[in-house]
């Protein structure tokens, strides 16, 4: 592979993109499908959001990066942070641009998380809150893929988007023990648990069944990756975050057995969303052999 090619890989994360597109899809599935024009325009506009977010990341932390990793593309020489800056706000732009053609709700709120993805990049080594606003990122993702759905903005993708904030919130306080190399607190990890308990009071009849079963793969899925915090034994924290990056998938197939839309039966659309997110998780795992996912 191209260096330069797989420098810029790295500086976007893009193992972590499956991720991204299954929020895209689990938001406009809840907000009603439909308008399958615009999901071009989602998919690769909330991509550019994602990717030049990373690329700020990188940016911004360049001196730390030089102290604590080297390795990083930055202090490594790869690339000169001038073009890095350029190519992150450059990506954020494009994406806003082409999110607007969603509508105006996602082209507005597509400004908004663009700015929580900033703020984010600039606090996140500093401020011990920040694990929130990389939550209030992945919701405002399920409010934009939701705007661009059929039935329009609703209940569904901003509950489905709260649950999946207050996951992605668990495994950043992870994270952050993954640079400063502490002890892993185990209070946020019960916010990992917040797709299942959400899935679990809405989903009644002949939802509650499906939503038990997506519920349980999520679940030993989770405590695979944490058991090691629990049991007090060596832990990883890299490879507990990696894991927990690819349970997203898993997080937004729950979120999307609330949805039955009126052109697939109920058992059609549950095979289809499974095949779906399956490859997608799959294809995330496979990306982090060879893309480092944080």
């Amino acid at each position: 592979m191209n260096q330069r090619f797989r420098t810029l890989l790295v500086l976007g994360r893009v193992s972590n993109l499956p991720t991204v597109w299954s929020n895209c899809l689990a938001g406009w599935w809840l907000g009603g499908g439909g308008n399958y024009w615009k999901l071009p325009f989602l998919l690769f506009g909330v991509t550019l959001l994602y990717t030049g977010g990373m690329f700020l990341n990188d940016a911004f932390d360049q001196e730390f990066d030089r102290l604590r990793r080297p390795e990083r593309p930055i202090p490594s020489g790869r690339i000169s942070a001038a073009l890095v800056w350029r190519h992150g706000f450059g990506q954020l732009a494009s994406g806003i641009l082409l999110l607007l053609f969603c509508g105006s709700t996602a082209g507005t709120c597509a400004v908004v998380l663009a700015l929580f993805i900033v703020l984010y990049d600039f606090t996140h080594k500093f401020f011990v809150a920040s694990p929130w606003l990389m939550g209030a990122c992945r919701f405002w993702v399920y409010v934009i893929a939701g705007a661009a759905g059929a039935d329009g903005l609703n209940g569904f993708p901003i509950f489905g988007g709260l649950a999946l904030a207050l996951y992605v919130v668990g495994l950043s306080y992870v994270a952050r023990r993954e640079s400063s190399r502490g002890r892993v607190s185990v209070w946020p990890l019960w916010l990992l648990a917040a797709p299942v308990i959400l899935a679990l009071m809405i989903n009644a009849g002949e939802y509650r069944l499906p939503a038990i079963c997506i519920s349980m793969v999520l679940g030993l899925w989770v405590v695979r990756c944490v058991r090691s915090i629990f049991l007090g034994g060596g832990t990883n924290a890299g490879w507990i975050v990696t894991n927990l990056l690819a349970g997203i998938v898993i997080v937004d197939w729950l979120a999307a057995a609330l949805q039955n839309p009126q052109w697939l039966s109920a058992a059609g659309f549950r095979a289809l969303s499974a095949v779906v997110f399956l490859l997608l998780f799959g294809l995330t795992k496979w990306l982090q052999k060879f893309v480092p996912a944080t």
